[in-house]
């Protein structure tokens, strides 16, 4: 079994400027992933996984959920998002995507597609 490393002292920074500068579509979602609110499943936001810090992440499922705004949908993000995410994959994640468009319009149906997949 792989020795996974979860974040990383030096990634600390990092994480807490994200957290500090959420996006407004992350806070939408993690209104309803805080305080174990989603099925008693507790989740993190901005979690350091090996060199990635992911949006929001269940240890108990190993499930990692990222919310995409418009950056990644350049060519060169598209191919280091793919690298990435197989990467998480092939330590065992699993990986649920929505984009920021999906939680501002459809947030209720963003939460219970997450709630099916739990």
């Amino acid at each position: 079994m792989t020795n996974i490393k979860i974040n990383k002292i030096e990634q600390k920074r990092r994480r807490q400027k994200l957290r500090n500068s959420s996006t407004p579509w992350e806070r939408k979602l993690w209104n309803y992933l805080k305080n174990s609110q989603l099925e008693g499943y507790k989740f993190h936001r901005q979690q350091g996984i090996e060199n990635y810090i992911v949006d929001f992440y269940c240890p108990k499922l190993k499930l990692i959920i990222e919310i995409d705004g418009g950056g990644h949908y350049k060519t060169e993000n598209r191919e280091s998002d793919k690298i990435r995410e197989n990467k998480l994959k092939a330590l065992g994640y699993k990986i649920l995507r929505y984009t920021n468009i999906e939680v501002q319009q459809n947030l209720i149906e963003v939460i219970e597609d997450i709630r099916r997949k739990l």
